[in-house]
This record gives structure tokens, C-alpha cells and sequence, in this order.
């Protein structure tokens, strides 16, 4: 009984000084974080301002000031020291408590992915701000004039000369030529920098820094491209078969610049219905926020906070920013009358959603989406809705046999959008994989060897030019692009909650989302308010019932 009684109350010691030493250091990464966010936070806040105004005016000095505050934000994160407090906490196993632990898995991650050789990272910013820069400035010349990109997404949508869309096309690739050598360079310095922190490149870096692994990617990818590859070559025989009678050329005939976008990312609006016609003269900017308002997400403050009409030097593409995660968030657009940019509008309100609606208790750290694709995934879950025809219907105040004609074409439109995106989406992870590898080999041929392979798109003779680096993703969101996958597989089972789950119907034929507040507070309450709280697989089992699932996906749109 002695000897038993010694050896309870040494287990009762061992585990006293255990929970002591859990306390103890739960409280040193307590203190490690508030220091952190004092440091971080009022930078954070200078840096998105100055990329805001950078974006949007253009200037030279207003990208430098940006770069600047970019390198001093990151220099925090290149701390040997700090870093390796947060690695051996991590490693210790003794941060249980759930908050705590989320918020010292993103430390260590910002931290590991900025272990870079001070003058390395200089280098690597001011270089990347650099070649923002010009892809934002940059305008090609067709014809001896300038132009935007909306222009030359106009004439490939309405130009029926065949020379002429040549040309348009050509022009949008111009910039390609233009930042290639620096994107190049700086793809040999971004893995200069993950060999510093024991990563074979930056590519696997990447994905690490993200909870992302790399092999399963590949399989899901695999995967996919095995599901879509029988119905996107019938669905795309038939749309050749309708271009090349639009344009008086042979199937055989068909370049790059008969599709209706600069890189075959979208679905032509060519059958039945054009669905842009149904936009022409609305204010998509209205549209958006009464919508928004319908479902309880009302965003108003965040579009008069946002900039959405083409200017000279701004930014010609789309993007939604969180300025200081307390509320102002922004969107910039360059919007034109067009379905386009109604989804795109629709788009980045929702990620402008997922930011406004964090919760304000959820520790600064973890005020983020619990992943980027998890906002992508709530972006094009709204974004899929110019295309609805009972949310086309009640937003437009369209007759029901209006709406019944467009029933079939939408339904179509969808099907080849989500195919054509995905092999479009196959084409840019498989090279970027590929240019992270070996960014010294051909990389003009593999960008079109890709094509012809994913996309079944011919490569005009003769061509030999950077038409890769013309994608600005590159730059501005490397190792990004499988997020949208990522984002449309959780959109579709996110969608498919929502019919069953949350509004309970038998059908979502006639489901519009409009007015129905449901699907604002569920959203707000399972998908906006926690934040990066959980891992983003632990979200999506808790917001949906269960993981990540691509069956969702697969049964909406390919099957």
C-alpha cells in the first residue's frame, strides 16, 4: 500500500508539473502573439492602404511605398529567433489550448516561408512589386492604339473577321514579352529562398505553408481530369463545330483567338441566348447590393468604399481587399454591361462578405478565411448566379416565359464553364509545377504543350513567345491557382447543403437565393464568423456535415 501511494502521488507530481508547464508556455506564446500583433497590426494596415492606392493610381512612387511596407512587414517574419521559439513550441506538444494552437500553426508558417537571407528578400519584393507594376500599367497597342484589356475581351466576344481577332489576340500577349525575363529571375530567386528554409522549391514550399499537400493535389487533379476529359472533348466539338461556322473557317482552322477570352478560361456565350444582352443597360453595381441585402448580407459600406470603374494607370483586373480586419474591406473592379462582370461583381462581394463578417472576438491572427480557397469557394458560389435563370428572373424582373427561355441555355452555360475552367485551372497548376522545377527549360513550348494536352486548343505555327508570363497570376498570386478547383468542389457542396440542409427543398430547380436570409445566416454563422478558428477541412466538416467532397461537384456539373 506504501509503495502504491509513493507512486500515486508521483503521477499526481508528474502531472501537476506537466499542466505547469503547459501553462507556462501557453502563457509565453500568449505573450509572444500580443507583442506580435502590436508590431504587425498598424503595418499591416499602412501596407494594404499603400497597395490599394498603388492599384489604383498607378504611380510609380505609390508601388515603391507599397514595396516598402511589404519588405518591412516581412523583415518581422524573418526573426531566427522568433522563429525558432515558435518551432520548438510547436514542436513541444504543450499549446493545447485549440485558439492558442491555431494561431502559433499560422505563426510558424508566416515565419518558415520568410526564413530568406535579408538582401535574398529585399530582392525577391521589390522585384515582384516591380513586375505588378508594369502588368497594371501596361497597355498594348493594336492598330496604332492603345487599349485596354476590356477591349480586347470586347472584340473577341463580337469580332467576326477572323484577321481582326488574330490581332486582338495577339495583343493581349504583349505583355507577356514585357515581364518574362524578371518573372523568370524571379522564379530562380523565390527557390533560391525555399532551398534556404530545406524545401526542394518554392512550389512545394508553397503548398506546405498553405496546409496544403502536394501529392494529394495531384491525385485530385488526376482525378479530374480523368471525369472531365470524355465530356469536355464532346462538349467542345460541338462548340468548335458552332465557331468555325460563326467565322467561315474549317474546324481544323480554329487558333487560340476564336475562343472568347485571351486564354480560353471561359465559356463563349454563343448558344441559343447571348446573356450579356441581358445586362446591357442595368447598374450591376445596384444589382449586387440589392442581392446582398436580400440574404442579410448587406455591403453597402463596402462599395462606397470600393472602386469599380475603368480609369487610366489603375489596375485592369478585379480584387477584393481587407484593408485591417476590423471592417474595411474593398473591392476594385473595372466594370462593364456585361454577364461577365455581373458574376464578377457577385464575386468579390463574396469574398467581401466572408471579410466583413468575421467574428470581432476571433483574435486578430485568426481573423482571415479559414483558408483562400474557402473565400474562393464563396465567391463563386454568389458569382455562379448571373447565370441562374430565377435569379436572372427576379433580379431583372424578367416574364416567366423569359425566364423559361433561358432555362436550357444556363443550364449549358454553367455545365461548360465549370468543364472549360477546370481544364483551363489543369493547364495552370501542371505548369507551374513545372516552372518552380525547371524554370530553365523551354517554357513557351511546355505552356503549349499543356494547352493542346488539357484545353485541345492549337498552337498557331510558328509561335515562339512568352504567351505564359501574359498571366498575371504568376506574379501577383504564385502557386495560387489550384485554390479555384479548390473553391469550386466547396462551392457545389456548399450549394448542395444549402438546397438540402438549410432550406430543406426537394429540388433546386427554382432556388434563386434571393431574399432568402437563410443562407446569409448560415454562411455568416458557420463560414464567416469562425475564421480561420479551425484547420479548413475541421470548417467544412462542421459547416457541411463532412470534408471536402468533389462528388458535389462532379454530380452539379459533369456527370
Amino acid at each position: 500500500m506504501k509503495s502504491l501511494s509513493i507512486s500515486l502521488l508521483a503521477f499526481i507530481v508528474c502531472i501537476s508539473v506537466s499542466g505547469c508547464r503547459t501553462r507556462d508556455k501557453e502563457a509565453q506564446m500568449q505573450q509572444f502573439i500580443t507583442a506580435h500583433v502590436q508590431k504587425i497590426k498598424p503595418l499591416a494596415k499602412q501596407a494594404n492602404l499603400a497597395s490599394w492606392k498603388a492599384a489604383n493610381s498607378g504611380d510609380p512612387q505609390d508601388y515603391k511605398t507599397a514595396s516598402e511596407l511589404e519588405l518591412e512587414i516581412r523583415r518581422i517574419y524573418t526573426d531566427a529567433n522568433d522563429f525558432a521559439f515558435l518551432k520548438s513550441t510547436r514542436e513541444s506538444g504543450r499549446v493545447k489550448d485549440h485558439v492558442l494552437a491555431r494561431q502559433l500553426d499560422r505563426l510558424y508558417y508566416a515565419y518558415l516561408r520568410n526564413q530568406i537571407e535579408p538582401n535574398l528578400l529585399k530582392t525577391i519584393v521589390e522585384l515582384s512589386t516591380d513586375i505588378e507594376k508594369n502588368f497594371s500599367t501596361f497597355r498594348p497597342s493594336l492598330a496604332g492604339r492603345k487599349v485596354t484589356d476590356n477591349e480586347i475581351r470586347e472584340i473577341l466576344k463580337t469580332e467576326t473577321d477572323t484577321a481582326a481577332r488574330k490581332q486582338a489576340w495577339l495583343a493581349g500577349k504583349q505583355v507577356g514579352a514585357v515581364v518574362a525575363p524578371d518573372l523568370i529571375r524571379l522564379v530562380k530567386l523565390r527557390n533560391k529562398a525555399a532551398r534556404q528554409v530545406g524545401f526542394e522549391n518554392y512550389h512545394t514550399l508553397s503548398l506546405t505553408a498553405a496546409e496544403q499537400d502536394v501529392e494529394e493535389l495531384d491525385r485530385l487533379f488526376e482525378n479530374l481530369y480523368e471525369l472531365t476529359s470524355k465530356p469536355f472533348k464532346t462538349l467542345k466539338a460541338d462548340l468548335d463545330r458552332v465557331l468555325a461556322d460563326m467565322y467561315g473557317v474549317e474546324v481544323e482552322q480554329l487558333g487560340p483567338w476564336h475562343y472568347h477570352d485571351p486564354f480560353f478560361q471561359e465559356a463563349p456565350l454563343v448558344y441559343e441566348l447571348d446573356l450579356d444582352a441581358y445586362y446591357e443597360e442595368k447598374d450591376l453595381e445596384q444589382l449586387a447590393a440589392q442581392f446582398y441585402e436580400s440574404i442579410a448580407l448587406p455591403v453597402d459600406d463596402v462599395l462606397k468604399r470600393s472602386d469599380l470603374y475603368e480609369r487610366q494607370g489603375k489596375n485592369p483586373h478585379a480584387f477584393c481587399t481587407d484593408i485591417d480586419r476590423q471592417g474595411d474591406v474593398r473591392v476594385l473592379a473595372n466594370l462593364k454591361h456585361n454577364e461577365q462582370w455581373m458574376d464578377t461583381m457577385l464575386h468579390e462581394l463574396g469574398h467581401a462578405a466572408y471579410d466583413k463578417y468575421h467574428d470581432p472576438n476571433v483574435p486578430y491572427l485568426l481573423r482571415r478565411p479559414a483558408h483562400i480557397f474557402t473565400t474562393e469557394a464563396v465567391a463563386m458560389l454568389f458569382g455562379r448566379l448571373s447565370r441562374n435563370p430565377a435569379w436572372m428572373q427576379h433580379m431583372l424582373e424578367l416574364s416567366e416565359q423569359e425566364k423559361n427561355k433561358l432555362d436550357r441555355p444556363c443550364r449549358r452555360y454553367a455545365r461548360l464553364k465549370q468543364i472549360i475552367f477546370a481544364r483551363w485551372a489543369m493547364v495552370m497548376y501542371d505548369f507551374e509545377k513545372r516552372l518552380y522545377a525547371d524554370p530553365d527549360q523551354d517554357l513557351s513550348s511546355l505552356w503549349w504543350k499543356l494547352v493542346e494536352h488539357y484545353q485541345l486548343v492549337n498552337k498557331p505555327q510558328g509561335r515562339d513567345q512568352p504567351d505564359w508570363a501574359a498571366k498575371i497570376h504568376f506574379t501577383t498570386a504564385p502557386c495560387y491557382y489550384h485554390n479555384y478547383v479548390l473553391g469550386e468542389l466547396l462551392a457545389s457542396q456548399l450549394h448542395s447543403h444549402i438546397v438540402q440542409n438549410v432550406l430543406k427543398l426537394d429540388s433546386e430547380l427554382q432556388l434563386n437565393y434571393v431574399g432568402r436570409t437563410e443562407i446569409g445566416d448560415f454562411l455568416r454563422k458557420n463560414v464567416f464568423e469562425p475564421g480561420a478558428v479551425y484547420h479548413w477541412n475541421e470548417m467544412i466538416q462542421r459547416a457541411t456535415g463532412e470534408p471536402l467532397n468533389p462528388e458535389y461537384f462532379i454530380a452539379q456539373f459533369v456527370n
